[in-house]
């Protein structure tokens, strides 16, 4: 039955967040939906060789047991709807898992199994059909090193369960809003063709898909932000067009304002004219974010293009290895200290690696966390008093990694004075795991849902291929201010929010005022975000780092977001960097200096 509103919440951001969100939301007694985001490609990785061991796993195992179990009678009395990602790359196990907890319990709850995501049967036949990376065009990789193989599925296999009577439905790899978008289409009835709908219900998964994040968590403005230890967990309620108010649950911590929903939807988005999801092609550059009332903010605006012709797969596979360990200095000269053991350790493996005729290292990294090694050519300080050393490396042979950590030790009462630091057992080599990311032609993957056993069916819509979308109308750029006179700190002008998408950094920097837009976007060119990030960008970068950096506009939030191109050391669990996801690559761009006119300078001041 269709009905007004739906209101659906947010109640986990990744494989580790708070078991206390669901009873917070429970509490609140008027929630329709809760909504699991559990999965990345780390995560996909891990539960892989989880699965490897043993069969029954490779899931998110507390989805179950800290998330369901302690809660399930409070789900069954108020009639919640469940819905989440948390079966990784065995969604079968956790379903079974699950509902041998309900029999247990005595409950009457249905669980629904969305199938037809994970492709690792086919690997052998996908090998042979000359796929290469969608972003570096780079082979697929050998079939013995794959771990995991996973489509990115949509939302109306959820939504196809929940018609069929679910309670409960769980899937493998899903994009994280089509959680939420399942629950929209069932709610509502949206179909293929309501594009726009569908943009917004993605919007709504996309903000609530990270938890706390749309709820003051990782804001720009964090000393607004009171209470974090009970910090609430995001709730939109989604009316029939689409649009829908973000809150959250009485009595708990944190914040929703424009500002705290804004850094959310820029978050890890890309071009934000062309968010490509299973189910439609999103535009948000037009979304409007209204406060309506205390930690209460109206989101509209969101359009859509039809669906594309292709699922992206993610594959993760083995390559090389990897390890480091971090020390601490402190005293004169910690800096240049730090350095000089860093370089003796390397100096010593390499005679080590060259007797046990193993090759060099691949790779190595080392960051002087609090000497601002992070900010490259922008950093204010040569010296500092005390610091992190993280030194880092890749080999081909875990031997290779073993002998670095090996050294690192031994050179424990040959170092400069002032090495100090709490430790515990010596890390280990570890693979590295990278991502190989192609698009799959709909119609290859067969999807489906199970319910007791009973097996349905989802037709795969066809989906339209990208160059018969109409062509993007990009807005239009400000024009250049011609007072720009006094320079003032970014973080005065702007929110700014960061992440990544593989080796892509994302950074989406909100205008706290429209009238700052204009200054923002003359200053932050793609060549000035380039030079800011320029010593983190491939060697070869080195003279066209601006071909690095895609510069899009916001108008409809007063927003500017950039993606910044192979700039995070492979990314993941194959980048050896401090901020391997980019998350504080945002607090680096709010240090960079804006010129404003004179009136604008001194109102700051």
């Amino acid at each position: 039955m269709v009905e007004t509103t739906l209101r659906i919440a947010g109640a986990s951001g990744f494989w580790g967040d708070a078991a206390r969100a669901t009873p917070q939301l429970l509490k609140e007694g008027n929630v329709d939906f809760i909504a699991y985001d559990y999965l990345a490609e780390i995560t996909m990785s891990i539960m892989a060789r989880a699965r490897a061991k043993n069969p029954e796993y490779g899931y998110a195992l507390d989805f179950v047991t800290a998330a369901m179990q302690p809660n399930l009678k409070e789900i069954a009395r108020q009639g919640v709807k469940i819905v989440s990602n948390a079966g990784g790359v065995n969604p079968q196990a956790c379903a079974n898992a699950l509902r041998t907890v309900i029999a247990e319990m005595g409950l009457e709850l249905t669980v629904a199994c969305v199938l037809g995501d994970d492709l690792m049967g086919q690997r052998d036949t996908l090998a042979g059909q000359g796929y290469t990376e969608m972003f570096s065009g780079a082979a697929f990789p050998a079939v013995g090193k794959i771990a995991s193989i996973n489509a990115y599925l949509g939302a109306f296999p959820i939504a196809k369960a929940l018609d069929e009577g679910a309670d409960i439905v769980i899937t493998g790899r899903s994009v994280d809003s089509a959680v939420t978008l399942g629950a929209c289409i069932h709610t509502f009835g949206w179909g293929r063709d309501d594009v726009d709908e569908l943009a917004m219900g993605s919007l709504a998964g996309h903000i609530i898909e990270c938890g706390p994040q749309a709820t003051g968590g990782n804001f720009t403005d964090w000393e607004e932000v009171h209470s974090l230890e009970t910090i609430g967990y995001p709730i939109a309620e989604v009316r029939t067009d689409g649009s829908f108010d973000c809150s959250k649950p009485e009595g708990t911590g944190g914040l929703i304002t424009r500002a705290t929903i804004a850094e959310q939807m820029v978050y890890e988005i890309g071009d934000p004219q062309a968010y490509v999801l299973p189910d439609v092609i999103c535009d948000f550059s037009n979304v409007k974010l209204e406060q309506v009332a205390e930690n209460l903010v109206r989101v509209t605006g969101a359009t859509g293009l039809p669906a594309p012709d292709t699922y992206k797969v993610c594959t993760t596979y083995a390559d090389e290895f990897r390890g480091g360990t971090n020390m601490t200095f402190y005293g004169v000269d910690a800096a240049r200290k730090a350095q000089k053991l860093a370089d003796a350790i390397f100096a010593a493996s390499r005679r080590t690696l060259q007797q046990s005729a193993l090759a060099d290292f691949s790779e190595t990294s080392v960051e002087l966390i609090g000497n601002e090694s992070q900010y490259g050519n922008n950093a204010k300080i040569t010296d500092c008093r005390e610091l992190v050393m993280k030194i880092a490396a890749k080999h081909p042979d875990a031997t290779g990694i073993a002998i670095m950590l090996k050294e690192a030790v031994g050179l424990g009462l040959a170092t400069p004075p002032g090495l100090s630091g709490f430790a515990g057992a010596r890390p280990s080599p570890s693979p590295v795991v990278r991502l190989f990311s192609f698009a799959l032609p709909k119609g290859t993957a067969k999807i489906q849902v199970e319910i007791d056993g009973i097996i349905f069916d989802v037709p795969d819509s066809p989906g339209i291929s990208p160059h018969r979308h109409p062509p993007l109308v990009r807005p239009n750029s400000p024009a250049s201010p011609v007072d720009a006179t006094v320079s003032v700190p970014l973080i005065k002008l702007a929110w700014a929010r960061s992440g990544d998408k593989g080796d892509k950094a994302n950074i989406g920097i909100i205008s706290r005022q429209t009238e700052y837009l204009p200054y923002i976007y003359a200053a932050l060119t793609e060549q000035t975000v380039a030079d800011r990030f320029g010593h983190f960008l491939p060697e070869e970068a080195t003279g066209n780092c601006r071909d690095y950096v895609e510069r899009y506009l916001m108008p409809g939030t007063d927003s500017i977001n950039f993606l910044i191109h192979d700039v995070l050391g492979g990314g993941g669990m194959a980048s050896i960097r401090n901020d391997a996801q980019g998350k504080g690559f945002g607090q680096l761009m709010l240090d960079a200096v804006i010129p404003v006119s004179a009136t604008i300078a001194r109102r700051l001041k």
